[in-house]
């Protein structure tokens, strides 16, 4: 399995693609991760395969549904991947960030700061 995750952006800008695929020992861990972190960073709707993945940060103004309640969504759809997945937003953060913090099956613990 495979996917391609951008490294280097700065203020979510320019960066270059990079592949991100299963390491030799089979563990789709990090392809998982970084699709998570591609899909947080979606807008709603923005996704050509997968309607419902995305945060709407703006939008979420106008429609009053706040941010959070798809963090929780994408959180439900990665879970399974992970032996615990846990996206919890950075109190004060406008747009929102997300602390993204996931115990793998092999044991290793990845996380990461998503601002989307």
């Amino acid at each position: 399995m495979r996917t391609w995750g951008r490294v280097g952006q700065i203020g979510g800008q320019g960066g270059t693609w990079t592949l991100v695929q299963t390491d030799v020992n089979g563990d789709n861990s990090n392809v998982y991760l970084t699709a998570l972190v591609q899909v947080l960073r979606l807008n709603l709707l923005e996704s050509p395969f997968w309607s419902n993945y995305g945060i709407p940060a703006y939008p979420s103004v106008i429609t009053q549904v706040f941010p959070d309640f798809y963090a929780s969504a994408t959180q439900t759809q990665f879970a399974p991947f992970f032996a615990s997945l846990t996206i919890i937003r950075v109190q004060g953060s406008f747009p929102p960030q997300y602390n993204v913090r996931a115990l793998c099956n092999s044991g290793a613990i990845l996380t990461t700061v998503v601002a989307t």
